[in-house]
Order: C-alpha cells, then structure tokens, then sequence
C-alpha cells in the first residue's frame, strides 16, 4: 500500500546487506520523522557475523572492533523534500520482505495508516540512505565535509579547484583560482560517482601540489594523483578518467 505522500509523517528505512561476507556485513535502521523546521532522526548501524573473525583480519580490512553507530538528533528539514519525492515516484514490490537483503520501507501517515514495502528501485533508496547517513555523520562531527582539490597546469595557466560537499546542508561550494560560487548538487553527485570508480596509485602519488603540466586530483586525504597516470580505469568499457575531467572542466 502506498501512502500519500502529503499525509506522511514518519518512515522507517531498513537495510541489511545480505550475502557480503564480514567484517562488511552490516544492518543499518533509518526513523525519520517529520517535524516542522527539522527531521527528528535515528539511525542504529551495527556490523554482523563478526564473531568469526579475528582482531587482525578485521583491522586488515580497515575496520575496527567498534563500527557500530547510533544517532538521535536533528537533520536540516532539507532532506525532506528529497525523500518524499523519492517515497512518491517510487514502485513497491508484492513482498514484505527482502530475504536477499536490502532496503525495505514502514511508512507512516497522519491517519495512523502503516504501510511496511520492499522498493524495486532498491540503487535509488540505497543511495539515498548514504547519503543521508553522511549527513549524520556530519551532523554529530563523526566526520567533515568531503572536500576535493583538482589542479589543471597546461598551456603555461594554472586553474585550481577546489570542491566542498555538505551532506547535512545538500549544498556544494565550488572555488576557482579563489573565486567561490555555489555548485549543482545533483550535478556534484553525479562526479563523485565517477571520482571513486577508478584505481588510484599511491605509489605514484605525491604529497605537494604538482609543478609540472597536467590534471591532477588530491580526494582530500593530501595525496595528488596525475590522472591518466595515477588514477587508472579498472573497467575498459567505461572511460571515468574522462568523466573526472569533464566534470572538474564544467565547474570553472
């Protein structure tokens, strides 16, 4: 049953990543509840199955022995808008549950009306969902705002990006050689989904900004990467190099 949108005052979204084995596997429960000038928020993420493994296995994945996560608190109203659209154009499957794993949905409305779904657009609510624990993260200083550098040094002229991503806030800022504007959230995201595909050498990697002619991506962790060079393709059939430059290209 779908609800109506304009009646909602509550959604509940439930994730459990199914088959992936530990130190990964993990569920995570998303309350939203939607107040007047904010999203009254809880989120409990908890890392399963972990009881196999060993100290050392789960440090070498870059884990820890304590990932688990809880938050209450308040997320910029926002998000709202987003995630009703996203409940509304939604289609809903026959079934109650996911037994894969996966998103599924408690809705709530004014009424009283509970509607309990699994989405078949299941990339759409995932994606929404990391986002939206980012903004979380954000929020209860577990971590910044993600920021990028890009660096273009060809035909003796230097243009130096600098790229700023608020989750709590959905807002970008875009610097250019110091100049700052705001940037297109749909279109940043669509970058970073390009940014993260590739396979960056750390090998190859330096810690101070390039002199030399090229593009050049630093991801905030204060490594830069030549890309072409340090920032490879893994999959030949998609060029994200490409798709790297010509989004850092379109922000000057």
């Amino acid at each position: 049953m779908h609800l109506k949108t304009e009646d909602l005052i509550r959604l509940e979204i439930d994730f459990d990543s199914g088959v992936i084995p530990p130190p990964y596997s993990h569920m995570f429960k998303l309350k939203i509840g939607f107040g007047k000038n904010f999203l009254d928020t809880t989120l409990d993420l908890i890392y399963t199955d972990r009881e196999e493994l060993t100290e050392e296995e789960i440090f070498d994945e870059g884990f820890t022995t304590d990932d688990n996560f809880h938050f209450h608190g308040e997320i910029p109203k926002v998000w709202e808008t987003p995630l009703k659209s996203l409940y509304a154009k939604s289609k809903w499957s026959n079934n109650k549950s996911n037994e894969d794993g996966g998103i599924r949905i408690l809705a709530k409305d004014s009424h009283g009306k509970i509607s309990r779904t699994v989405p078949l657009n299941q990339q759409e609510w995932q994606l929404f969902a990391q986002d939206y624990i980012q903004a979380i993260y954000e929020s209860s200083k577990k971590e910044r705002p993600l920021q990028l550098q890009y660096l273009i040094r060809e035909n003796d002229k230097e243009i130096a990006i600098q790229l700023q991503v608020k989750f709590l806030l959905r807002n970008v800022e875009v610097s250019v050689n110091g100049e700052i504007k705001e940037g297109d959230w749909d279109n940043t995201k669509e970058l970073l989904s390009y940014v993260f595909l590739p396979d960056y050498d750390y090998g190859k990697a330096q810690e101070q900004q390039p002199k030399k002619s090229g593009h050049f991506i630093e991801c905030g962790d204060g490594f830069w990467h030549e890309m072409g060079k340090g920032v490879i393709n893994i999959d030949d059939s998609f060029d994200a190099v490409t798709k790297i430059k010509n989004g850092f290209q379109k922000l000057i």
